[in-house]
């Protein structure tokens, strides 16, 4: 029997293996930009997306905004895009001219309780989802997070993927040299 000592060093390395559960698909839409253009979340397939529900009233989401309109300058030309999603009962009335007080540089609609729903509820201002270029939610953020939070979510889902490890050719216990016995 190991020592507990023994043991205690390779409970983390056990702890590590789980289980992956599937990406769930991020939910169709269809909406209206600030420009009057009807677009959907499809016509970004092939991008990665930060999906941002948001208020005009709330302060965190005013905090945020600089730093989705910097990221996707830096990240356009690697496919990726800024949605903001303003959730203001008031609608275009009191958006619009938030914009343009604003200089919101990305692309922003206005969304209803129904669209809300599609993503599980929206309870809390901002919330934000990282969508894969699948088109799947790969990580959800309620309420203010660090700006680094969402560079790594980005960063990580724009990166070129790593090439799987090469297979050796030599056969199992040849100790590395063919036709040794």
């Amino acid at each position: 029997m190991l020592p507990l000592a023994a043991l205690s060093l390779l409970l983390p390395l056990c702890s590590q293996a789980e289980t992956k559960k599937p990406l769930k698909p991020a939910p169709e839409f269809s909406l209206k930009d600030s420009s009057g253009k009807m677009f959907k979340l499809s016509d970004y397939k092939g991008k990665v997306v930060l999906l941002n529900f948001w208020a005009t009233w709330c302060r965190p989401c005013k905090l945020e905004m600089p730093w989705f309109a910097e990221f996707e300058k830096n990240y356009k030309d690697k496919g990726f895009a800024v949605i903001g999603v303003a959730m203001d009962d008031e609608g275009w009335d009191v958006v619009k001219p938030f914009l343009l007080n604003n200089k919101v540089t990305y692309r922003i609609a206005v969304g209803d309780e129904a669209l809300a729903t599609k993503y599980g509820g929206v309870e809390a201002m901002p919330t934000s989802f990282v969508i894969d270029r699948q088109g799947r939610i790969v990580a959800m953020h309620v309420g203010l997070v660090s700006k680094k939070d969402y560079q790594d979510d980005i960063e990580k889902l724009l990166a070129p993927a790593k090439p799987a490890p090469k297979r050796s050719s030599v056969p199992a216990g040849s100790g590395g040299q063919l036709g040794a016995e």
